[in-house]
């Protein structure tokens, strides 16, 4: 399916917008400047989006303040059907937005559509979780007091998305924002910003009032400098790599920002004697090789116990050399390309140094034979902990492995990180299964499964892996403030 094909498609069911969102008008960049969106499978230009800074990220951040006041006086149960009717509107047309991930972002057309359903469904359920935001009446300690405790919206939130999910990344933000009463300013990638406009679009349709719900792109640290200075922002919300998340955080401590972030992982992977192969292969490779590679919760290291070693990187191997590689397009592929030039420079690097450094190629261990920014299914052996390759996020279709011969080496190995966002292990033994489950410092934990992850769960890492929980009951609190009001004279 040709660029042009998909995006003439697109045009006709009007969710192919490439202008920038502020207070519900579709915008260029004041100064007119541009920025070209690519398809990384075969390096056509898409589209031409605005290429904003400081002065348009300004103005969408006085519409979100402004459109506040409104949007938080509607009753929950209005902005309950609101958010519903936007999560309906996902729904009718996820396989447009589908296309659309599959255009700029590359990952398989099946995987993308999955990624509109598993995106929506955020928005389904903080439309439902809006009606359930509960208060509370505290016993006071004097008898002519009363007690009371509201929960209000924090405000205007500043959201920044990343490209690898360029949907999901922004309903899971997005949806708990709006539902709790407060207004988004959304920077979405300039990699993948066609997705953020197109499902803004749709929120448009669906009745979220204008200015609620603004998108700027273009110059990411203008537009980041822009949220950090604003004292009208009162929460940052990103999702991206250790070392901007840093950055973001300690500017956002000049204005005193509620802050969260879900920043970058280093997963291991745990495969003991005790697993049943079957479940652990199948397991182990949707961990490793989902959306190739470039996810925060990917397995970054493999960690298979001795005993089954040899059998285990055999069966796994076979598995990966069967996997279809080609354009997201194309029927029945497994893996589409990395994102840009620049990721399939990090991936090979960190593959070489392994090598240099006495690690063994299994299989793959290069570009793939397509071009471009395809990288071939990789597996690498003999992997040490102390490795670039089990020390750095690899972002790409690679799996290092370590051999390791106790529960408590593994833990250990597992463990020593800057990074705690997700792991997973695999063992048929339950009291195993207790113990290493509570002593993995990582924030999300899947045992005999790869962690499909939903919209009821809480999100969020440890350590460097970031602060706060997306999703779940727990994610509405991000957006909420407490209040405490005392009444007096009451006896």
């Amino acid at each position: 399916m040709e660029t042009e094909n998909v995006v003439a498609r697109l045009k006709s069911s009007g969710l192919f917008q490439t202008k920038g969102l502020i207070g519900g008008k579709w915008v260029d960049a004041y100064d007119g400047k541009t920025i070209e969106v690519y398809n990384p499978a075969n390096g056509e230009v898409i589209a031409s989006v605005p290429f904003m800074g400081e002065r348009e990220t300004k103005d969408a951040i006085s519409s979100a303040y402004d459109a506040f006041s409104h949007w938080s006086k509607l009753t929950a149960a209005d902005r309950s059907s609101r958010l519903y009717k936007w999560y309906n509107l996902l729904i009718e047309h996820e396989e447009e937005l589908g296309q659309l991930i599959t255009l700029e972002q590359g990952k398989p057309l099946k995987e993308a559509i999955g990624e509109v359903v598993y995106g929506a469904s955020y928005i389904e359920y903080f439309a439902e979780e809006a009606k359930r935001i509960y208060g509370d009446i505290l016993p006071s300690p004097m008898p002519d007091r009363r007690l009371f405790v509201l929960k209000q919206p924090v405000g205007v939130v500043g959201a920044i998305t990343p490209w690898n999910f360029p949907l999901a990344m922004i309903t899971r933000k997005a949806g708990p924002a709006l539902a709790c009463g407060c207004t988004i300013v959304i920077k979405p990638s300039e990699l993948t910003p066609l997705t953020a406009l197109a499902a803004a679009a749709l929120a448009l349709q669906a009745g979220i009032l204008p200015g609620v719900l603004n998108v700027v792109m273009g110059d990411a640290p203008k537009i980041g400098k822009a949220l950090l200075e604003s004292p009208q922002v009162r929460k940052l919300t990103f999702t991206g790599s250790t070392a901007v998340g840093k950055k973001l955080m300690a500017g956002a401590a000049e204005t005193v920002k509620k802050v969260s972030l879900e920043l970058g992982g280093n997963a291991p992977c745990i495969v003991f004697d005790d697993a049943d192969l079957e479940v652990a292969l199948e397991g182990s490779l949707a961990a490793k090789l989902r959306n190739s590679g470039q996810t925060c919760i990917c397995t970054n290291r493999l960690l298979v116990q001795e005993g089954i070693y040899d059998k285990f990187i055999n069966a796994y191997s076979n598995a990966v050399q069967s996997l279809k590689v080609g354009n997201g397009f194309s029927e029945g592929v497994d893996q589409g390309p990395l994102i840009n030039e620049a990721a399939v420079e990090k991936v090979d690097s960190l593959v070489q140094d392994a090598i240099s450094q006495g690690a063994k190629v299994v299989v793959g261990g290069k570009r793939h034979d397509l071009g471009l920014t395809f990288y071939e299914p990789t597996i690498i052996s003999d992997v040490k902990n102390e490795m670039l390759i089990a020390r750095r996020e690899i972002f790409g279709p690679v799996t290092p492995v370590i051999r390791f011969k106790t529960e408590e080496e593994a833990i250990q190995i597992a463990n020593d990180t800057d990074s705690g966002l997700a792991a997973y292990l695999f063992t048929n033994n339950i009291q195993r299964l207790w113990r290493v489950s509570e002593a993995l410092e990582y924030g999300l934990v899947g045992v005999n499964n790869h962690v499909s992850f939903s919209q009821v769960a809480p999100f969020g890492g440890v350590k460097q892996s970031g602060l706060g929980r997306e999703g779940s009951k727990y994610g509405l609190d991000e957006y909420l403030e407490i209040k405490c009001i005392c009444m007096g004279n009451m006896g």
